[in-house]
C-alpha cells in the first residue's frame, strides 16, 4: 500500500456565511488516481482548490507529506493544476506554453528543450512545437495544459473537470490517455468530475460528495456494488431504490414480496432502502415459477447494446436493462437473485430516488409500494 501523501483533517469552508464544506476528512495516497465525484455545488472543486492552495479552509488542517500547509501559497506547493478551461497563454506557441514554468525557474536552455521534448512525446504532440495554441483542437489544448503542468515534476497533479468541454468520443479517448499518463509519470492525480463514467473508468479511489459532505469513499467496484445510501446508489449508475423491511438476516421484504438476500446485521423488522440494479433483473413469463413480481411494460427504449424497459409494479416504475426485446404493454414477471439485492440503512436521502416514473418530483416519491408493518 502506498504511503499517505495528503491529509485533509476536519476541513470546513464558509463563503459569506454559507457552509460549502462540512467536516471533510480524507487522505490521499502517493501515486494514487483519486476522483472527487458529485453534482454541481457539492464542494468537490472547493476541496481541490484547498489542496492546491487557491482557497484556505475556514477550519481544519491540510497536511502534505506530514507537514501542515494551510498557509503555503500555491507556487510553493508540490502540486500543479489543470483548470477546466486550460488557462493556456494564447500569445505563446505550444513549446513556450509547456516551457513556461521552467523559464520562470531560470532553468538552462538545454534542460528546457530536453524536458519539453519529453512532455511532447508523452502527450503525443511531437511536431507541434511551433503551433499556435489558439489553432489547436480542444483535446490538443488539453494535452498542452497537462504537459505544462507536469514538466517541473510535481508530486501531485490536480485536474478540475478537464474533459467537460470535449465531445463524447474524444472524452473517452482522453480518459484512457490520462490514466496511461498517470501510470507513466507515477505521481498522484486528484481529478474532479460530475461524470460517473469518468470516475469509474480512471480511478483507483472515488470520493462521492454531496451538499459539502463526503458520502462514500471506495474503489469504483465498491462504490457501484455497495453504495452506502440512496444518493450514492442513484448517482453512480441507474438504480431501482425501494422501501423495504428486513425480516431477519438475509431476508428482506419489499414490493409486497419476501426475498432472500445476502446482507445481514440489521435489526429485526428494521426499515431499510433496497437497491436493485437494472442489469441484475431477469424478465420471465408471468406464469413462470421464477416470477417473483408481476408488472406491466410501460415503455421500451433501444440503447444500442441493450433495451431499457420500464415496468410498472404496484405504481412503482422499475427500470430493467436487457438484451431481450419485450413489447410495450406486455404483462411480465421479474426474477431477482439474492446477490442482486443490496440493503442500505435509511438516510436523509431515503424516498428521494429510484422510481423511473416520468416527471416525478423526487421530494414527493413514496418508494416501493411497501406496506407499513
Amino acid at each position: 500500500m502506498a504511503e499517505q501523501l495528503i491529509l485533509l483533517e476536519n476541513i470546513h469552508k464558509d463563503y459569506g456565511g454559507k457552509q460549502v464544506l462540512k467536516n471533510i476528512n480524507l487522505y490521499i495516497r502517493d501515486k494514487e488516481f483519486i476522483t472527487l465525484l458529485g453534482p454541481s455545488g457539492c464542494g468537490k472543486t472547493t476541496t481541490l482548490r484547498i489542496i492546491g492552495g487557491f482557497e484556505t479552509p475556514s477550519a481544519g488542517v491540510v497536511y502534505f507529506d506530514g507537514k501542515k500547509i494551510n498557509d503555503l501559497p500555491p507556487y510553493k506547493r508540490q502540486a500543479n493544476t489543470v483548470f477546466q478551461r486550460y488557462a493556456l497563454f494564447p500569445h505563446l506557441n505550444v513549446f513556450e506554453n509547456i516551457a513556461f514554468g521552467l523559464r520562470i525557474a531560470k532553468k538552462p536552455k538545454a534542460l528546457i528543450e530536453e524536458r519539453v521534448g519529453e512532455m511532447l512525446r508523452m502527450v503525443n504532440l511531437t511536431g507541434y512545437e511551433r503551433a499556435s495554441v489558439a489553432r489547436l483542437s480542444g483535446g490538443e489544448q488539453q494535452r498542452v495544459a497537462i504537459a505544462r503542468a507536469l514538466i517541473n515534476h510535481p508530486r501531485v497533479l490536480l485536474l478540475d473537470e478537464p474533459l467537460s468541454a470535449l465531445d463524447l468520443k474524444l472524452r473517452k479517448e482522453m480518459q484512457r490517455e490520462l490514466k496511461a499518463i498517470q501510470q507513466q509519470v507515477g505521481i498522484t492525480f486528484v481529478f474532479v468530475t460530475h461524470d460517473q463514467e469518468e470516475a469509474l473508468t480512471m480511478s483507483d479511489t472515488v470520493v462521492v460528495m454531496n451538499k459539502g459532505s463526503i458520502q462514500q469513499i471506495g474503489t469504483p467496484t465498491d462504490i457501484y456494488n455497495e453504495p452506502k445510501n440512496a444518493f450514492v446508489a442513484d448517482f453512480i449508475g441507474e438504480s431501482n431504490i425501494l422501501d423495504g423491511m428486513m425480516i431477519e438476516d438475509r431476508v428482506v421484504r419489499f414490493s409486497g414480496h419476501t426475498f432472500d438476500c445476502v446482507d445481514g446485521g440489521f435489526g429485526s423488522h428494521e426499515k431499510v432502502d433496497v437497491v436493485v440494479r437494472p442489469e441484475d433483473v431477469d424478465i420471465v413469463p408471468e406464469d413462470s415459477d421464477k416470477a417473483m413480481l408481476l408488472g406491466d411494460v410501460t415503455s421500451v427504449t433501444f440503447m444500442g447494446v441493450h433495451y431499457e424497459i420500464i415496468v410498472d409494479i404496484n405504481g412503482f416504475k422499475w427500470m430493467i436493462q436487457t438484451t431481450d426485446f419485450v413489447p410495450e404493454g406486455a404483462h411480465i414477471g421479474l426474477f431477482i437473485e439474492p446477490d442482486a439485492i443490496h440493503i442500505m440503512k435509511r438516510s436523509e436521502y431515503s424516498g428521494l430516488y429510484g422510481d423511473y416514473s416520468l416527471d416525478v418530483d423526487p421530494q414527493a416519491i413514496s418508494l416501493g409500494g411497501e406496506e407499513e408493518e
